[in-house]
């Protein structure tokens, strides 16, 4: 099953820190570099459980863009969309001693994506589009991820958001953020409970994928609910957890078996550092 992401490819650098920062001056850490955003992560995570993944977007044609594109395309991610000049990107994740992230992100050339940008070939043989919900709140990205829709409607193509992020929800507008969802109509909706709150109301698909981290999730359909415990791991970084999460969601199956694969995948990713597979 191929599953096509349109979004972000961007150079991630995860810093494991032992303690606290001391501002100022200086701590050890433990950091990895790698391919990272949200829309490669999830068509890396698709391949890597047995599917096919294929990215979809903008990229830098300098000389980071050229090491993550080599990175992402190692782990068997087809890569489509145009080279540009400019730079390629970067996400920051601090990691505590717990596994918890904060993240701090450039997403470089990633929303200049124009709808001309988007080509019908781009879905071939493509079984589900999972939109990364950073690529709704600027333009002219929101504009090309509407382009994308329209061409996987008239293709059969499910169409899949991950809303990604609630501080990307409050400065976009909460109910400008839900009108382009109502717009976009999507098969599948993955949120955190903060995004869903952010919202304010009951997610707008008919099936819905609630993350509530260490306690599991709940997913819906066509009025059916699996309410799931977080798979056990180890948590060494929980950065990419929700990106595994919908590769495992989307590869298909029953609801439960799709459930079940999509904590799987989750427990897997943080059991490691970084988000890749």
């Amino acid at each position: 099953m191929l599953v096509c992401t349109l979004g972000d490819l961007l150079l991630d650098v995860v810093v494991r820190l032992p303690g606290p920062l001391a501002p100022g001056d200086d701590v050890p850490a433990e950091t990895s570099v790698g391919a990272g955003g949200q829309a490669a992560n999830v068509a890396a995570w698709a391949s890597a459980l047995g599917g096919c993944g294929r990215f979809l977007g903008r990229r830098a044609a300098d000389a980071v863009g050229r090491v993550v594109a080599a990175d992402v395309t190692a782990r068997g991610v087809e890569l489509r969309g145009p080279i540009v000049s400019g730079r390629t990107g970067a996400v920051v994740s601090l990691v505590d001693r717990s596994g918890a992230r904060t993240m701090a992100s450039d997403r470089g050339v990633s929303p200049g994506l124009r709808p001309d940008d988007v080509e019908g070939g781009w879905l071939d043989g493509c079984a589900c589009l999972h939109i990364s919900g950073y690529g709704l709140v600027a333009e002219p990205m929101g504009a090309a991820a509407e382009r994308a829709v329209e061409l996987a409607r008239r293709f059969g193509v499910q169409v899949s958001i991950d809303l990604s992020s609630w501080t990307a929800i409050r400065d976009f507008g909460p109910r400008r953020f839900r009108e382009r969802l109502q717009q976009l109509a999507p098969d599948v909706l993955f949120a955190t409970e903060r995004e869903h709150d952010m919202l304010g109301r009951e997610l707008p698909a008919p099936m819905r994928v609630l993350k509530r981290g260490r306690d599991g999730c709940l997913f819906a359909r066509e009025g059916i609910e699996v309410d799931l415990p977080a798979a056990g791991a180890d948590v060494v970084d929980s950065t990419g957890a929700g990106d595994a999460l919908a590769a495992g969601f989307l590869l298909g199956g029953s609801l439960e078996e799709a459930a079940r694969r999509a904590l799987g995948a989750a427990a897997r990713c943080v059991s490691q550092p970084g988000a890749m597979p």
